[in-house]
C-alpha cells in the first residue's frame, strides 16, 4: 500500500493499495473541518458484464511513483478549481473479482457544488489521465482495456476554460 498526505494543510490523501477499503469509514473520515457543509463520495466497483461479455475479474497495474504523481496533479488541479476541505482518493491495484471494490473518491467543502462537481472531475481525469493498466477476464479469454470513448468525452467537458466547469 502507499498511502501519502499531498499537503497537511490541505487534507489531501492518495493511496494505492492492493486492500479492500471500507466506503462508510471513508467518509467518515472526510468529517474532520467544522467548515465542512458537503461530502460527495464515489465508489467504483468490478462489474460482471463489459461489451457483451461476462466478466469473471480484473487485473490492474500501475508504474509505482508516476501513477502517485499523476494522481496528485488531477487533486491539485481540481483544489484549483473548487474550494475543497479534504479530498480522498484511493485506488486498488492487482486481482480483482466481480462486485469488489476498485476506486474510491471522496471530496469535502463548505458548499455541495464544490463537492460535486470536484468529485466528479477527479473521477473523470483518473479515468483518462492516470497510468492503470485493466485486463478483464472473460468467459471467452483474458483482454487488456483501453479508455472508453465515453470516459475521453466525459473529461473533455473539463476542458472548456472555464476553471469551474
Amino acid at each position: 500500500m502507499h498511502s501519502f498526505p499531498l499537503s497537511p494543510e490541505a487534507n489531501i490523501i492518495i493511496s494505492i493499495q492492493t486492500d479492500d477499503f471500507d466506503p462508510a469509514a471513508e467518509q467518515q473520515a472526510l468529517c474532520q473541518n467544522s467548515n465542512t457543509g458537503a461530502i460527495v463520495t464515489f465508489t467504483g466497483l468490478v462489474r460482471d458484464m463489459n461489451a457483451g461479455e461476462n466478466i469473471t475479474g480484473l487485473y490492474l497495474e500501475h508504474y509505482p511513483g508516476m501513477t502517485e504523481r499523476s494522481l496528485e496533479k488531477i487533486v491539485d488541479e481540481a483544489q484549483q478549481r473548487w474550494s475543497l476541505n479534504i479530498v480522498k482518493v484511493i485506488h486498488r491495484v492487482g486481482q480483482l473479482h466481480t462486485g469488489d471494490q476498485i476506486v474510491f473518491v471522496g471530496t469535502a467543502s463548505a458548499h455541495r457544488s464544490d463537492s460535486f462537481s470536484a468529485c466528479a472531475f477527479i473521477m473523470d481525469y483518473l479515468k483518462t489521465r492516470a497510468p492503470f493498466w485493466k485486463k478483464e477476464t472473460t468467459t471467452g479469454g483474458d483482454r487488456w482495456l483501453d479508455a472508453r470513448d465515453s470516459d475521453q468525452i466525459a473529461a473533455k467537458r473539463w476542458d472548456s476554460g472555464d476553471p469551474r466547469c
